[in-house]
């Protein structure tokens, strides 16, 4: 990515348990991000499911060594009670693993520094948001992966190097 904002800004966001959780506490560690709503209908779906097996393949570093978040672009529906039940339903409730929401116009902020959009279809629909992005322990997005394209092995891997700062480059399904 080419863009050089600061993607773990001051901005207090609520996990999936009701706790605050500020943007910038994150910082130190990096952090897989990724833009999903609870009652998508199908590519959320497979987005957490691939979160889910770079979860699995971090094991014990996940929390300790690198974060995965996930923030909800339906805030006026997903509140920390739906996220939680979504977490559980996916077997995504685990240590180091945050699904995050707030304001409407707190998420708009966050999204705008990954250069995305939160908007609705004509129906009412949230658009999804099909990329999902590692962010260094300074706050620097290094990566962004393409959806489905992005192996959950190599995305494990890149987030292990980010974790002991080592360079990193695209492919794979990163840009």
């Amino acid at each position: 990515m080419r863009n050089t904002s600061d993607c773990l800004p001051d901005i207090t966001l609520v996990d999936q348990h009701g706790r605050n959780v500020s943007l910038a506490s994150l910082k130190g560690k990096p952090v897989l991000f990724d833009f999903i709503y609870t009652n998508c209908p199908g590519p959320c779906l497979l987005l957490t499911a691939q979160m889910k097996q770079v979860a699995n393949r971090l094991g014990p570093k996940l929390g300790t060594e690198a974060r995965i978040v996930s923030i909800t672009v339906d805030p006026e529906h997903d509140h920390p009670a739906q996220l939680l039940a979504y977490a559980n339903k996916q077997g995504a409730d685990v240590s180091g693993w945050l699904f995050l929401t707030g304001t409407p116009e707190q998420i708009e902020d966050v999204m705008a520094r990954f250069n995305v959009i939160r908007k609705r279809e004509a129906d009412g629909t949230v658009d999804h948001v099909l990329e999902f992005f590692l962010v260094d322990a300074n706050g620097r997005a290094l990566l962004q992966y393409i959806g489905q394209k992005a192996e959950p092995d190599r995305v494990a891997s890149d987030v292990e190097r980010a974790a002991a700062r080592e360079p990193l480059a695209a492919g794979d399904g990163a840009n």
